[in-house]
């Protein structure tokens, strides 16, 4: 067995969200999720097949984003994968609704962090290990931090 580090580079000012799905239709069921829970948001779906044509199969509302989790599927080179970029919404937004579609069997990230795919590549198959998701910590937050972590959850909307 071979363990390979894929990077997986979003266009600037998106979000990426990678998992593991079992089955052909989860590309439509992410595409409905992405649509009733981030309107107004752009996004590119990707899925990759483990069996039969062995496709990446894709969705969207943006052509970029269509593309580029089609081009970090393809990289990522595992079956029944998914990749989801999506800007002009964050996953915290659909995170659940994606969690509960009932092909998805795992998530591993969701981020606009620098990332690299953990691959194991066997006998002419890969699959997904985890993921390295932006960089280590730099020490532990003071009370200035906290207290300006706490602001600016306030001035995005994510606290009252």
């Amino acid at each position: 067995m071979e363990i390979k580090i894929v990077s997986v580079s979003v266009p600037q000012g998106s979000n990426v969200v990678i998992g593991q799905t079992h089955f052909i239709k989860s590309a439509e069921d992410l595409y409905e999720v992405m649509a009733t829970h981030a309107q107004g948001a752009e996004f590119g779906i990707a899925f990759s097949e483990a069996s039969g044509p062995c496709l990446i199969r894709r969705e969207g509302n943006c052509d970029e984003l269509e593309k580029a989790a089609a081009d970090a599927c393809m990289a990522i080179g595992a079956g029944h994968i998914f990749v989801l970029i999506m800007r002009k919404a964050y996953p915290i937004s659909v995170l659940n609704a994606i969690k509960v579609v009932q092909e998805v069997c795992n998530v591993f990230c969701a981020t606009a962090n620098p990332l690299g795919v953990v691959v194991a590549e066997a006998d002419g198959r890969r699959g997904v290990l985890g993921v390295i998701d932006g960089d280590a910590p730099k020490g532990v937050e003071s009370d200035a931090d906290r207290e300006s972590r706490k602001a600016f959850l306030r001035k995005i909307g994510y606290k009252r």
